[in-house]
């Protein structure tokens, strides 16, 4: 494990049109941009295996159903399942079935979604603003909150939520965008983006 900080990605970015295998389907199916609806969108980058991740699975079903009337979730796992089996599309459903998420849970084979939007570590959020049209906007990229594994700060999300807030009530860009912390995606040995190397 490499604890890792998020990377910065300029707000305003417009979301990529992406078409991933919706692991969190029983059918295999898969789930594209175009299959997002009028809400907002909460994007993150997640695994199943990742002790960051593990510390906020229950704070992740908290919050998408706290925010789910005006944002949509969807999260995805990047991470090389060669190396890291246990983030398999499989080993995803279960993770889901277990901890009750009904959001798209996305799996990232190629990876080359997380390098357009400079995903570096799990957990990773995106906050995108919905314009209309299908244009989704970068309004917030941060942390959860201060809590980490070890470091007594009861989990709240409320950085998270704080924007999402400001989003909702048409706020420009929170100015408190702290980086978050996590595991570093387990990149495709020889295929790392030139920001891990």
């Amino acid at each position: 494990m490499v604890r890792t900080n998020s990377m910065v990605l300029e707000l305003g970015f417009q979301l990529p049109n992406f078409e991933m295998l919706n692991a969190n389907s029983s059918k295999n199916e898969y789930f594209n941009s175009h299959n997002l609806d009028n809400r907002h969108l909460l994007l993150m980058f997640i695994c199943a295996h990742c002790p960051f991740v593990k510390y906020i699975e229950n704070q992740i079903f908290i919050l998408s159903k706290e925010i789910e009337n005006t944002v949509q979730t969807v999260a995805i796992s990047s991470n090389d399942i060669v190396t890291h089996p246990s983030d398999s599309p499989t080993n995803l459903r279960l993770q889901a079935q277990t901890q009750g998420w009904n959001f798209p849970y996305l799996y990232d084979e190629n990876q080359n979604f997380a390098k357009k939007l400079k995903a570096a570590c799990t957990p990773d959020f995106y906050l995108f603003s919905n314009e209309g049209d299908g244009d989704f906007l970068l309004y917030y990229h941060g942390q959860l909150d201060h809590s980490r594994p070890g470091n007594n700060i009861p989990l709240s999300g409320k950085d998270l939520l704080s924007a999402v807030k400001d989003l909702n009530q048409d706020n420009s860009y929170p100015s408190n965008q702290m980086p978050s912390l996590g595991c570093n995606i387990k990149w495709t040995p020889g295929k790392e983006p030139s920001w891990f190397k």
